[in-house]
């Protein structure tokens, strides 16, 4: 019999059915391409036993004179610092309380590790974190150490709240510490992802009285953090929403970075020489080209009413001076349309600034005006504020139902998994949207959230080289591709991960395949009949002894039908094991339409799939 070459087109296309995608490929999880044909994508590793706090939707890598490396991540409830691996807490102080509120403040259960803290109006959250020095101890038989260090808060009233120590009290004792205690309260924690709430403490702090309530829920809009770095510095903003103010964290001229990284980032407008500093913003940016600091929607000059379509920008190589005078060139400008600027990120010479419906340029003029904007388009739509990334001076981005482009103009990006995505998304967690460059293999990455979760669950990739799509599932809620950096790394869970490093998912297996669309002999009128397969795969880059995939061959009659056998079940009669040694395998079929699946479950395995030929015939029409 003669041998079919079964080649298909690079990419996946859900968006044709399967039949009518004849020659292509169908589905697909933790697959690439690599000059048009498939691969297993790289593998992932832990970079650092150490574990974040809350979920990370922020990381920033930048380089200090001190030759410093330094990885900033931002979770709702803290900001770290990675340096070699180890994790810095550089939080902000919300508020610090001493005597003589604090005055013998601590309250213990006999036989209990549970601690009241009687603070009045504390203002602190459930899950919050507070640190305490100068506690005088035992408190109850708990000595100091145990309680002379960082908590998280729980169970919270206006004037209480509970901590949990490491040793149960030996007495009860209603108030105990000393009179020289020094409560320093951490920014409050935020929402993980957008949620409802109800009650007392939802929403702006006590914006009801104790014990009320409402049936009305608010809506709590996620926590983020936006990163930014000026030389040393690290600028940040939280953003509640769509707004919050402005941290610094200043790396300082220690020659330490593990005595420097020990100081906590705080408000920039209480610096010393900060003047009219934005009380609040959607987004901080530095122009690296001109030195300038800029913020995206942000309280007017000279008022403290938030504007989410202003503008505003400090005085040149200075962040601190945000006074518009006719001897710097700190200012302002406002778009004209839309109703708050999502993202702005920059490309070129310019950075552009997406705002809910429109896309703008905005351009250093080097003039007394400083900056200027112009509209490029309208009616466009952005998922969230990650959701735009530049690669080659390209900007790609997620809209809330098809993908864009600008490269000088914006147009819509053709997508062949556009009803795979936006059929099955979680709307209303779009602000969890993510994306990143993984510039090694040209690609863009979009981490979302399925119909069915509430957490980033699956990915959509675009090779900008290739103009091809493909697509999987994994949890991921920050990425970051640096060339600071060895691999790109992405934050999973708590953990950081460094990506296309190894074969596996950490120390386990990845399940990675790919399945065609059907194909036939002819119109598909006749049945063909296969009776073998010679495979072609590469095994380069697996360090198993014995590499091996899984080939099926998947029968069916009619579009309409099920396969004969399930494609996930790797002892089905019509699948068969594939190794580095294989000649050929003897698959026996009958059928009007087949389609072929390649699959790997194994440890150590790395595959890319060539030019498999099947010996098959017409066999009649019945």
């Amino acid at each position: 019999m003669p041998f079919i070459k079964l080649q298909f087109k690079p990419g996946v296309n859900r968006d044709q059915t399967n039949y009518t995608n004849e020659g292509g490929w169908f589905s697909c999880d933790k697959i690439r391409f690599r000059s048009g044909y498939p691969q297993k994508i790289g593998g992932w590793l832990k970079y650092t036993t150490e574990t974040l706090i809350g979920v990370c939707r922020q990381m920033l890598g930048w380089l200090t004179t001190f030759e410093d490396n330094f990885l900033a991540l931002g979770t709702n409830a803290k900001v770290y610092i990675e340096a070699g691996g180890n994790l810095y807490d550089i939080t902000p102080i919300r508020a610090t309380f001493t005597t003589p509120s604090t005055n013998n403040c601590v309250q213990t259960f006999s036989g209990l590790t549970t601690v009241q803290i009687n603070l009045t109006a504390h203002g602190a959250s459930d899950g919050s974190y507070v640190t305490f020095s100068g506690i005088v101890g035992p408190v109850g038989g708990i000595p100091a150490s145990s309680l002379n260090k960082e908590f998280a808060i729980t169970y919270i009233n206006p004037n209480a709240f509970s901590i949990t120590v490491d040793t149960p009290a030996l007495s009860s004792v209603a108030a105990g510490g000393g009179v020289n205690i020094t409560a320093a309260f951490q920014l409050n924690v935020g929402n993980p992802g957008g949620t409802y709430g109800y009650g007392w403490g939802t929403g702006t702090w006590s914006r009801l009285t104790w014990g009320s309530g409402t049936t009305t829920p608010v809506k709590l809009p996620q926590t983020d953090w936006i990163f930014a770095y000026f030389d040393n510095d690290l600028l940040m903003n939280i953003r509640e929403g769509t707004k919050g103010p402005i941290y610094l964290w200043k790396r300082g001229i220690l020659t330490d970075p593990a005595i420097a990284l020990a100081v906590r980032a705080s408000l920039l407008s209480a610096e010393s020489g900060a003047s009219d500093v934005p009380d609040e913003v959607g987004q901080i940016l530095v122009a690296q080209n001109n030195k300038h600091m800029l913020a995206f929607g942000a309280t007017a000059y000279g008022s403290s009413d938030f504007d989410p379509l202003l503008i505003r920008w400090s005085d040149q190589d200075n962040y601190l001076n945000w006074t518009p005078t006719a001897t710097n060139s700190a200012g302002f400008l406002r778009v004209s349309r839309g109703s708050y600027i999502v993202q702005a990120i920059t490309t070129r010479q310019e950075v552009l600034v997406l705002t809910d419906s429109t896309v703008s340029s905005l351009q250093f003029t080097g003039t007394t005006d400083v900056f200027s904007i112009q509209e490029l388009g309208d009616n466009i739509s952005i998922a969230s504020a990650r959701a735009a990334a530049t690669a080659n001076n390209v900007v790609y981005w997620m809209g809330i139902d098809k993908f864009y482009v600008y490269s000088g103009r914006v147009e819509t990006l053709p997508c062949s998994l556009r009803n795979h995505v936006f059929q099955n998304i979680n709307f209303d967690q779009l602000a969890q949207v993510v994306s990143g460059t993984n510039e090694g293999w040209q690609e863009i990455w979009w981490f979302y959230p399925t119909a069915d979760s509430n957490v980033n669950n699956a990915y959509i990739i675009f090779n900008y080289v290739e103009q091809i799509w493909y697509y999987g599932t994994i949890e991921r809620t920050a990425w970051l591709d640096s060339p600071l950096r060895q691999y790109p790394q992405a934050i999973g869970g708590t953990t950081i991960y460094n990506h296309e490093q190894g074969t596996n998912d950490d120390i386990l297996p990845m399940d990675a395949y790919i399945a065609s669309s059907d194909f036939d002999i002819g119109e598909g009128e006749q049945f063909m009949i296969m009776r073998r397969m010679i495979p072609d795969v590469n095994f380069t880059g697996s360090t198993a002894a014995t590499p091996r995939v899984y080939f099926s061959i998947l029968p069916r009659n009619f579009p309409g039908n099920n396969y004969q056998n399930d494609p996930f079940d790797t002892q089905g009669v019509l699948e068969t094991a594939t190794d580095v040694y294989t000649e050929q395998v003897f698959i026996r079929a009958r059928a009007r339409q087949l389609a072929l699946k390649i699959r790997s479950t194994e440890i150590n395995v790395q595959w890319q799939l060539g030019s498999p030929r099947i010996d098959a015939r017409a066999d009649g029409k019945r």
